[in-house]
C-alpha cells in the first residue's frame, strides 16, 4: 500500500512540513552550536583571566592569604598541591574537594575543559581551566572553574528550539494547507461541474476564474473542448436528422418505382425504371456525400491546414471549370490564407455552382484585401434574393418560392456546407448588397502575415 496521501493538498501541505521541518532543523542544530559556542567561550574567558591572576601571584609570592573573589562565588577557584590537598581557595570553594582530578602535566601546563559529574536530572557542569605553577614536581596547580547554566546541561535549550522547530513548521503547514486550499478550489469546482456534463447536456461550461495563471488556462481549455464536443455532437445529430429526414423521399421513391415494375413487369419500360432509379440513386450518394462533408468539417485541426494563395486557388478552379457564361475576374496577388484546401475548393466550387445556375449572363470573381482580411466575392446577375431570405439559403435544405428555385439538380447543402467550410476556417460567408441586380456572396477569411518558406514539393 502506497503511504502517501490521495489528495494533492495534503501531500502539498506533508511536503511543505517536512522541508520546513528540515530546513528549521539544521537552523536551529546551528543555533544550539552558536550558543553552546558563544556561552562556553565567555565563561572560559572569565575563568583564564581569574585563573592566570591567581597563577601568577602564586608564582612570584605576592599572593598573600585567602583569594580574593572578584566574582562573588560565580568563578570558584582553588589551589591544590600534589596529593590533592587543597591549600588555598576563594571563599565560596574553601572546604570543598577539588573542583577537578585533571593534573596538567609539566610538558602542558595549561588545560581548558569541561568536566561534568553526577546523573540527570541533578548533573552539573562546569568550563575549568587548570595551570601548572611551574614545571617542578612538588607545583601546585590553580583551578578556575565556573558552572554552564542549566539550560546547557539538562536538554532545556535544545527542547525550546525543537518546540520552536515544530511551531514554524506547524505555521508552514496550515499556511500552506490554507494557500493550496484556495489554489485548488476552482479546480474542485471544475471537478464538480465536469461530473455534471452529460451527452445530454453539453451547453454547460465550467467557471472560468480571473487572471492567466495555470488553473485560469485549464478552465478555458476545458470550456473549448467542451464547445468543439457540442459542435461536434450538434454535426452528428444534425447529420442523423437530415439523413432520416431527407433520405426518406429518394428511398421511397425508388422503392414505389421498383415495387411497381416487379408487380406489373409488362406496363413497364424496364430501361426507364432503371433509369429512374439510378437517377435516384445518384441523388441518394450525393445526399450522403454531402452530410458526410458537413460532419466531417472543422475536425481535421490546425495540423491539416496549409497556406494558401487565394487568388491563385480561384485562378485554378477557373480554369478547370468549363462555363457558358460571361466570367470577369478581378484577382489580386499574394492574398494568403491558412487552411484545408480541399475544403476550400470545395466552397468556391459551391459557390460557382450557385451563380452559374442562377445567373442570366455573367459571372464576376474578386479576391482582394479589404479591411486586414481576405475578400473573396461571387457575384451572378440573376434575379437576386430578398433580404429577408438571405439567412435562409444557407440553412440545409432550403428551397425559396421564387425564381431561383427552378433548381434541376442538387442536394440543397451546398451553401450550407460553404458556410461551415468558411465558419472552421474562422472566416464568415454571408449575402450583400451590391448595385446591379443578382446575388452577391462574399467570403472573408484571416489573412496570413508571415509566410515560412516551404520546402519545394518533391518530383512526381
Amino acid at each position: 500500500m502506497r503511504m502517501r496521501p490521495r489528495s494533492i493538498r495534503a501531500r502539498d501541505t506533508l511536503i511543505a512540513a517536512v522541508i520546513a521541518a528540515l530546513v528549521l532543523g539544521v537552523a536551529a542544530i546551528g543555533v544550539d552550536f552558536a550558543v553552546r559556542t558563544a556561552v562556553k567561550a565567555d565563561l572560559l574567558q572569565g575563568t583564564q583571566v581569574e585563573a592566570r591572576r591567581v597563577s601568577g601571584g602564586v608564582r612570584d609570592g605576592s599572593l598573600e592569604g585567602q583569594i580574593s573573589d572578584e566574582t562573588r562565588g560565580r568563578i570558584l577557584i582553588q589551589v591544590v598541591e600534589p596529593g590533592g590537598r587543597v591549600t588555598n581557595a576563594t571563599p565560596a570553594a574553601t572546604d570543598r574537594a577539588p573542583v577537578s582530578r585533571v593534573w596538567p602535566s609539566s610538558n602542558l601546563r595549561v588545560r581548558d575543559y569541561t568536566e561534568c559529574r553526577g546523573t540527570w536530572p541533578d548533573r552539573e557542569c562546569f568550563v575549568v581551566e587548570a595551570i601548572r605553577v611551574t614545571t617542578a614536581p612538588d607545583s601546585v596547580v590553580v583551578y578556575a572553574s565556573e558552572e554552564l547554566p542549566s539550560y546547557l546541561v539538562n536538554g532545556l535549550l535544545e527542547a525550546a528550539l525543537a518546540m520552536v522547530v515544530l511551531f514554524f513548521a506547524g505555521l508552514v503547514a496550515w499556511i500552506t494547507w490554507r494557500i493550496v486550499g484556495r489554489t485548488l478550489g476552482p479546480v474542485e469546482a471544475i471537478r464538480t461541474q465536469l461530473a455534471e456534463i452529460s451527452a445530454t447536456d453539453l451547453s454547460r461550461r465550467v467557471p472560468e476564474p480571473s487572471g492567466q495563471d495555470e488553473i485560469a488556462e485549464l478552465a478555458r481549455t476545458a470550456n473549448a473542448t467542451l464547445d468543439r464536443l457540442e459542435r461536434a455532437v450538434g454535426r452528428q445529430r444534425q447529420f442523423a436528422s437530415d439523413a432520416s429526414h431527407e433520405l426518406r423521399t429518394p428511398i421511397t421513391a425508388l422503392r414505389a418505382n421498383l415495387e411497381d415494375a416487379s408487380m406489373h413487369p409488362d406496363d413497364n419500360d424496364l430501361r426507364a425504371v432503371v433509369e429512374s432509379a439510378l437517377r435516384d440513386t445518384d441523388r441518394l450518394e450525393s445526399i450522403v456525400t454531402d452530410l458526410l462533408l458537413l460532419a466531417r468539417i472543422g475536425t481535421g485541426g490546425p495540423t491539416a491546414q496549409e497556406p494558401i494563395d487565394l487568388a491563385e486557388l480561384a485562378d485554378a478552379e477557373l480554369r478547370r471549370r468549363a462555363f457558358d457564361l460571361k466570367i470577369t475576374t478581378v484577382l489580386a496577388g499574394r492574398v494568403t490564407v491558412r487552411g484545408v484546401r480541399v475544403q476550400l475548393v470545395r466552397l468556391l466550387g459551391n459557390l460557382l455552382d450557385n451563380a452559374e445556375r442562377y445567373a442570366e449572363s455573367s459571372i464576376t470573381i474578386e479576391v482582394i484585401r479589404a479591411d486586414g482580411q481576405a475578400l473573396l466575392t461571387v457575384t451572378d446577375d440573376g434575379v437576386g434574393i430578398a433580404t429577408a431570405d438571405r439567412e435562409r439559403v444557407f440553412q440545409r435544405f432550403t428551397r425559396l418560392d421564387t425564381a431561383r428555385s427552378r433548381d434541376a439538380g442538387g442536394t440543397g447543402l451546398g451553401l450550407a456546407i460553404a458556410r461551415e467550410i468558411a465558419q472552421a476556417h474562422g472566416g464568415t460567408l454571408r449575402l450583400e448588397d451590391h448595385p446591379s441586380s443578382g446575388a452577391r456572396f462574399a467570403l472573408r477569411l484571416p489573412l496570413v502575415t508571415t509566410l515560412r518558406r516551404l520546402p519545394p514539393a518533391p518530383p512526381r
